[in-house]
């Protein structure tokens, strides 16, 4: 994994698990649910924003050399690529 890119995730994945325990609380302490739907789509873009950044690094690292690769190598890229995006048709 990018050193960068790792670090900038795992970052990430610490402040999901912050918001994951305040909603929870917030569930329990019966918050106004505006309040936790709020929160839990904040947690939504954030998950998003973490795949985001683990594609790029798949993209930098692993679809980089199975391109470079060719063939099966190529088409394995192209296979997860579409998985990863909800595009495949198999």
């Amino acid at each position: 994994m990018i050193e960068d890119i790792q670090k900038r995730a795992l970052h990430r994945t610490r402040i999901l698990e912050g918001q994951v325990r305040g909603l929870a609380k917030m569930i329990e302490n019966e918050d106004y649910c505006m309040d936790i739907i709020a929160q839990s789509r904040a947690i939504q873009r954030a998950l998003a924003s973490l795949d985001k950044l683990l594609i790029e690094n798949h993209l930098r690292t692993h679809v980089a050399h199975m391109f470079a690769e060719g063939g099966d190598q190529r088409e394995l890229a192209v296979a997860e690529l579409l998985k990863a995006y909800d595009l495949e048709t198999r």
